[in-house]
């Protein structure tokens, strides 16, 4: 397990950009957070890291979001709406789950039942006292 304390939105973006350049094809991870904890901006530097250049956005709208142009494809799900595991299935998730990209999923405490038995959890936590823009980020690999 990995704590980094985070002071800025660069230091978060930052952090992303070097998990991004340490990913391996066909790895998830998921993101774990309050809104505004900053999810969106750590998956923007690890897409910087996975060498895609095109703006990325939460997917709030549409589940999945697709991202390709860097070494390897960027799966960028945001699962905060999903009423049902069953609509996971729909979309046909085991194809990005256990593709050769990086899988970003946002919330992805609703699907546990679905998720990898190995998988890389990223908690990210404000913490007002220590400042507005601190977050307190945790990475830890499960089923390792």
């Amino acid at each position: 397990m990995r704590v980094i304390e985070s002071f800025s939105p660069e230091v978060t973006f930052c952090l992303g950009q070097e998990l991004g350049r340490q990913a391996q094809p066909g790895e998830l991870y998921t993101l774990v957070g309050d809104l505004g904890t900053g999810k969106t901006v750590l998956t923007q530097g690890i897409a910087k890291g996975l060498g895609i250049e095109e703006p990325i956005c939460s997917p709030t709208f549409t589940i999945v979001q697709v991202y390709e142009g860097g070494r390897m494809p960027l799966y960028h799900f945001d699962v905060y709406r999903i009423g049902d595991v069953e609509e996971m299935e729909e979309i046909g998730y085991q194809d990005y789950f256990y593709g050769q990209g990086l899988t970003m999923v946002e919330w992805a405490n609703l699907i546990e039942e679905v998720l990898p038995q190995h998988y890389v959890e990223i908690q990210i936590e404000k913490d007002l006292e220590k400042g507005f823009d601190y977050r307190k980020i945790t990475v830890n690999e499960v089923g390792a």
